[in-house]
């Protein structure tokens, strides 16, 4: 069975999932893990568990979601994969760190390959569809796993929100069909994993979330 632990990292309050499977196989989400202490926490679960960090995957390429690649890198030797429409966040992180007062971020490394909307993500047992929910950033990705029910969406939706659109490659009606047309068409019970904060359901955010009372 496809499990999720979920941390919260770095003065961004960024969640970092780690899902994995009966198999020992994992993906790490997100990384966002920016302090030596931060990057313990994550080792130490993966380590305790002893699991196999077989991927890593970006919903998008903002900092906050990248931190952690480096580290992440360089203690399990896989790279980063994320939709190639946000490459030129992640080619640019050094600077937007250096633009918040963050000088000493370290570059994550490049993907080797991209992950494509329509398509399955595999590690282990685990099968996750991948959709394509941008608006927040130029192409987040999403990624839903039916067996287990739940949904990774980066900063897509969150409880009783959705992500900003004001940062570059953000547009407000992008990101609210991104979440009618993909994530509003999964099963109500679906559990959202988001970005930042609390989880939720997708039955709860149809009935409850004001940016789609109309």
């Amino acid at each position: 069975m496809t499990q999720v632990a979920q941390f919260e990292f770095s003065p961004f309050a960024e969640n970092t999932y780690v899902v994995y499977d009966e198999t020992g196989a994992c993906a790490v989400f997100d990384p966002g893990c920016y302090t030596a202490e931060e990057r313990t926490v994550l080792r130490d679960f993966i380590q305790e568990n002893q699991l196999r960090v077989v991927r890593l995957i970006n919903t998008h390429a903002h900092l906050d979601h990248v931190f952690g690649n480096a580290y992440v890198h360089r203690t399990w030797g896989v790279l980063p994969e994320l939709h190639r429409d946000e490459l030129p966040l992640l080619t640019h992180f050094p600077e937007v760190c250096r633009m918040y007062g963050i000088p000493d971020a370290e570059p994550s490394p490049m993907p080797e390959r991209f992950l494509e909307a329509g398509k399955i993500l595999e590690f282990g047992n685990t099968r996750m569809e991948i959709r394509f929910t941008p608006g927040h950033s130029p192409a987040s990705l999403s990624f839903y796993c039916p067996d287990a029910g739940f949904v990774l969406a980066g900063d897509v939706l969150f409880l009783g929100s959705i992500g900003r659109t004001d940062l570059p490659g953000g547009d407000y009606d992008t990101l609210i069909e991104s979440v009618r047309s993909q994530l509003f068409t999964l099963p109500g019970e679906t559990l959202v994993y988001p970005g930042h904060g609390p989880s939720t359901t997708i039955r709860h955010e149809k009935e409850y979330n004001p940016f789609f009372d109309e």
